[in-house]
């Protein structure tokens, strides 16, 4: 797709306009003056700014939304059998889908930096996001979650640096522009469309081989599959890492009993900085390494660097403090695969609550089959109490071979309870001072939590 079509006037409709990413693009483009519409199954906070700031929202999909528009942008989740779809290719209308536009409008920035990995992407695209604000370099960002230092998910800022989290699903990134690639760690996940762990790598691998030869490529090589993936890549290769010898290497790895994480970084073998941080856990840890390998080869000062990273809150549905109910705390955290639920309950045993609490909706019926046992490890080593709600489906239907009971009955110690109403109820006569309680999941799970605050 050509630059020079998002001109002042163009008409573009997006199908699944309310998503995080789909929502961002909208922005941008309506900035440039294009004219906006778009369409989605339910009415939310993110369709009503959209509607405020000049778009024109369906809520729902249908043949009759599509009239005179020149583009339409549709995300993964959409199928070709979508009314809006089929009646796009029978009025001949350019189709393309949303990393295809992404890709577009990263090219018209001189320095795009796109953060890839299974798990941190979320978090390590808003440590970027903060430094470069800190650093007053006016960054455009796109992040796939909300991020209170810039008012949501998206910001608008000059056509030099932008920041944007690369998805693997559907090899989406690799129809990206980027300068510098952050590699951050490869797992298995979205097996709805990668054939196994090899595919996954090697889809990677492409993303590194996108990165142009004056770019550079951020990679932790305490992951052996980001190692794999990287292995023999003629790139500006600029290693991060905790347990291995690397260009940045984080060690004196401590934790305070305000929850604030504080670790010192090496660069090349020496001692450069120390970072404190306020969000918890090594992941974190990781997170803040490959962030600040981004910055400091950018130019960007070390001291402004640190002063960013201690103001970093996390961004909203990432291990957010939620408030108090009965005195325990309520957290809301998107984790939804078993080695990011690992990593943020492993993160909570170090912050000295006397009961955990884990309230988990998995989400899709494809990856709670093909990670069940993942899953079933994770939580039955815990040592945490972890109840377990229906299956959120998303873009999935029921077929019956798993169900949220079944990965309940299979986890030692967990509990299944079927509604949100029957949740609530079993954590509404046992939180206590000194509890704390996730609601976790990519689903509506953060319900519950809002509802006991309530």
């Amino acid at each position: 797709m050509d630059n020079s079509m998002l001109i002042e006037g163009f008409r573009i409709h997006f199908i699944g306009i309310g998503g995080i990413s789909m929502s961002a693009l909208a922005r941008i483009l309506m900035d440039d003056g294009c004219i906006v519409s778009g369409s989605d199954m339910k009415e939310s906070h993110i369709t009503r700014q959209l509607e405020e700031y000049g778009a024109k929202v369906f809520i729902g999909h249908k043949a009759e939304n599509i009239a005179d528009q020149q583009l339409i942008v549709y995300t993964a989740a959409v199928k070709e059998d979508n009314p809006e779809f089929v009646a796009a290719k029978e009025k001949g209308i350019e189709i393309i889908d949303r990393a295809e536009l992404l890709g577009t409008i990263m090219k018209r920035y001189q320095n795009p930096i796109a953060v890839s990995g299974t798990h941190g992407k979320t978090s390590t695209t808003g440590m970027i996001s903060q430094i470069y604000l800190e650093a007053d370099m006016d960054p455009t960002v796109t992040i796939g979650g909300e991020l209170d230092v810039i008012g949501g998910n998206l910001r608008v800022g000059k056509k030099d640096i932008f920041i944007a989290e690369a998805c693997e699903y559907h090899r989406s990134f690799l129809k990206f522009s980027p300068k510098t690639t952050v590699m951050l760690n490869i797992e298995e996940d979205h097996l709805d469309f990668f054939t196994g762990l090899d595919d996954i790598i090697d889809t990677f691998r492409r993303l590194a081989i996108l990165t142009p030869e004056d770019g550079a490529l951020i990679a932790n090589i305490d992951d052996k599959n980001v190692l794999k993936a990287i292995d023999g890549v003629d790139r500006n290769v600029v290693t991060v890492g905790i347990e291995n010898e690397c260009d940045y290497q984080g060690y004196d790895i401590t934790h305070d009993a305000s929850d604030k994480c504080m670790f010192k970084i090496r660069k090349n073998g020496e001692y450069y900085a120390t970072v404190s941080l306020a969000v918890p856990g090594k992941h974190n840890v990781y997170n803040a390494i490959c962030a600040f390998a981004v910055a400091d080869i950018s130019g960007i000062n070390k001291n402004v660097i640190c002063s960013a990273l201690g103001k970093f809150i996390g961004a909203h549905r990432r291990f957010e403090r939620k408030g108090f109910f009965n005195g325990a705390l309520i957290v809301d955290d998107y984790a939804h695969h078993p080695s990011e639920i690992k990593a943020t309950l492993d993160a909570a045993k170090n912050m000295g609550y006397e009961n955990i609490y884990c309230v988990f909706q998995p989400h899709t019926y494809t990856r709670t089959k093909m990670l069940f046992d993942d899953f079933v490890k994770v939580f039955s080593e815990s040592g945490v109490n972890v109840i377990i709600t229906d299956i959120f489906a998303a873009r999935e239907k029921d077929t019956g071979l798993v169900s949220a009971k079944d990965l309940a009955d299979a986890t030692c110690g967990a509990l299944y309870r079927a509604s949100f109403e029957d949740v609530e109820e079993y954590l509404r006569g046992r939180l206590k001072e000194h509890d704390i309680v996730f609601t976790m999941g990519a689903g509506d799970v953060y319900k519950i939590g809002e509802a006991l605050l309530k």
